[in-house]
C-alpha cells in the first residue's frame, strides 16, 4: 500500500497545478489570436479593451480649400470641412465605427497633403473639393439642397458625431501622417500599392477583406458583343489588329496580383495591364474573369474601385461586428498608429 503522506501530497498538488495550467492555456489562446480586436482577462472573463485616443484638446486649425465648383478659395474649419467630405464619402447609414475610420482616414488626407506641401497643385490651396483629385466635398447648403432636410435631421448628426468623436486624431506611420487610400469593395483582399500605383508604401499592402461579400457591388457582370470589343481594343490600340474570329484563343491572362487583380493580360501579340482593359470598359475594377458567349463576351467583376488601403464595405463589415474604428484602421494601414493632433 502507498504512503498516505504521499498520496495526500499528490492530491494537493494537482488541486493547486490544474488551475494554473488551465489559466495559462487559457491566456495563451487569447493572446495567439491573429486578429485586431484587443482582449484582456479579468475575473477568468475575456473583456474587450477600448482604447480612448482623445490625448489633446487644442483648437481645430484652419484651412484653405480650393472649391472647383466656386473657383475660388475658401477658409474652413477643418472639422467642418470633414462633415462635407464624410457626407460625400461615405453613407450615413454605415455603422458608426466605420464612419469614424472614414473621418480619420479624411483627415489624416488633408494633413498628408499639407505636410508634404502641395499647395502649389491647388492654387495655394492645401486640397480641393473635386474627387476626381482629392476628396469628396458637399457644403451643408449642398446636402441640404441635394439630401433633403429630412436627411439633415437624421443623419447629419451622425455624420457630425463620427468627426468630433475622433477630433484631431489621424493615422501615422514612423510618426508621419499616412497616404490613407481607400475605395468602396474589394474582391475579398485589398491590393499592394506597388501593384496598382507602382510606388509603394509599408501601410498599403495587401490584407484580406471577407467582409466585403455584403456589398452591393461585390460582383457585377457587363457583357459585350464580340464586334464592339474588337473595335474598342483597335481603336485604343492600332497595332493589335485584333479579329472577331477565334477570339477566345487570343486572349489570355497571364498574370494576377496578391489581391487578384490582372497584372497581365494578352490580346492577340500584345501584353496589357488589367487596369487598361478596366479603363478601356468602364468596369468596376481590374479583378475580373473573361467567359465567351455566342458573339459576346461577358466580363464578371470582383470589387469597385482601385483595391488599396482601406474597403469602406470592409469597414462596414468589420463594425457589424463589434470592432472598432481603430481596430479597422490597424487591419487596412499596416503598421500604422492612431496619433492625436488637436
Amino acid at each position: 500500500m502507498k504512503n498516505p503522506l504521499v498520496v495526500l501530497l499528490g492530491v494537493v498538488f494537482c488541486c493547486i497545478s490544474l488551475p494554473i495550467l488551465i489559466t495559462v492555456l487559457s491566456y495563451r489562446d487569447v493572446y495567439n489570436d491573429t486578429s485586431t480586436t484587443k482582449h484582456t482577462i479579468t475575473n477568468n472573463k475575456i473583456e474587450k479593451k477600448i482604447i480612448d485616443y482623445e490625448t489633446v484638446d487644442k483648437e481645430t486649425p484652419i484651412i484653405t480649400v480650393y472649391n472647383h465648383k466656386l473657383n475660388k478659395n475658401q477658409e474652413m474649419d477643418l472639422e467642418d470641412y470633414l462633415c462635407g467630405v464624410l457626407s460625400g464619402e461615405m453613407s450615413a447609414d454605415f455603422d458608426l465605427e466605420a464612419l469614424k475610420a472614414q473621418a480619420l482616414a479624411a483627415r489624416t488626407y488633408v494633413l498628408y497633403k499639407q505636410d508634404k506641401g502641395e499647395s502649389n497643385k491647388h492654387k495655394g490651396a492645401v486640397v480641393c473639393t473635386d474627387y476626381k483629385h482629392c476628396q469628396e466635398y458637399k457644403s451643408y447648403e449642398e446636402l441640404k439642397k441635394i439630401k433633403g432636410e429630412d436627411w439633415i435631421k437624421k443623419s447629419y448628426p451622425k455624420i457630425k458625431q463620427a468627426v468630433s468623436q475622433t477630433k484631431g486624431q489621424i493615422i501615422t506611420y514612423n510618426g508621419k501622417p499616412i497616404l490613407p487610400l481607400y475605395f468602396s469593395t474589394s474582391s475579398g483582399k485589398t491590393e499592394n500599392s506597388e501593384e496598382v500605383f507602382a510606388a509603394s508604401y509599408p501601410y498599403l499592402k495587401s490584407v484580406k477583406s471577407p467582409q466585403d461579400k455584403n456589398s452591393p457591388k461585390y460582383i457585377s457582370n457587363m457583357k459585350i458583343t464580340n464586334k464592339n470589343f474588337v473595335d474598342s481594343v483597335n481603336k485604343r490600340y492600332s497595332d493589335i489588329k485584333l479579329e472577331n474570329s477565334n477570339l477566345e484563343s487570343k486572349i489570355k491572362i497571364i498574370d494576377r496580383s496578391d489581391g487578384g487583380a490582372i497584372e497581365k493580360i494578352k490580346i492577340g501579340d500584345k501584353e496589357l495591364s488589367g487596369r487598361d482593359i478596366r479603363s478601356m470598359f468602364n468596369l468596376n475594377s481590374a479583378n475580373f474573369e473573361i467567359k465567351f458567349g455566342e458573339g459576346y463576351i461577358d466580363f464578371v467583376v470582383k470589387g469597385y474601385g482601385h483595391g488599396v488601403g482601406m474597403s469602406q464595405w470592409g469597414a462596414q463589415g468589420m463594425a457589424e461586428e463589434g470592432y472598432e474604428y481603430y481596430e479597422i484602421l490597424e487591419h487596412y494601414y499596416s503598421g500604422s498608429k492612431i496619433k492625436d493632433l488637436y
